[in-house]
């Protein structure tokens, strides 16, 4: 229980560093960081095994056979990061590509911060 609490604040701090990087990422503070957080693991539980499978049938599994599956993963945890942009009022990602690329900067610092702390 302690982790989870423990990664949701730091995904809700590295959400608040991309923003200031990613130009077409909007976020108006720490706590709808803290909101964001908490509903794109939420979103995640629940549907990226869902959107991953659909993505690998989409492709025929292409890059899962040439050992590229987190490809079809990131794109995955994108559209759930779009449809977190679409339920709260107060993040936003211009278009889908900066969405791509704050998914790829949550798994790879989130990776970073896992392997480091748990």
């Amino acid at each position: 229980m302690l982790s989870a609490i423990l990664h949701i604040l730091l995904d809700a701090v590295i959400l608040m560093i991309a923003a200031k990087f990613l130009n077409k990422v909007h976020l108006k503070g720490f706590k709808t960081a803290l909101i964001v957080a908490l509903l794109i693991g939420v979103l995640s539980f629940f549907l990226s095994w869902l959107l991953t499978a659909v993505l690998n049938i989409a492709t025929l599994g292409i890059f899962y056979f040439l050992g590229l599956g987190f490809i079809t993963r990131m794109v995955a945890y994108a559209i759930i990061i779009e449809i977190a942009d679409q339920i709260s009022s107060d993040f936003k990602t211009e278009g889908f590509l900066p969405s791509l690329w704050l998914a790829v900067i949550l798994a790879l610092f989130g990776s970073i911060l896992d392997a480091m702390i748990f």
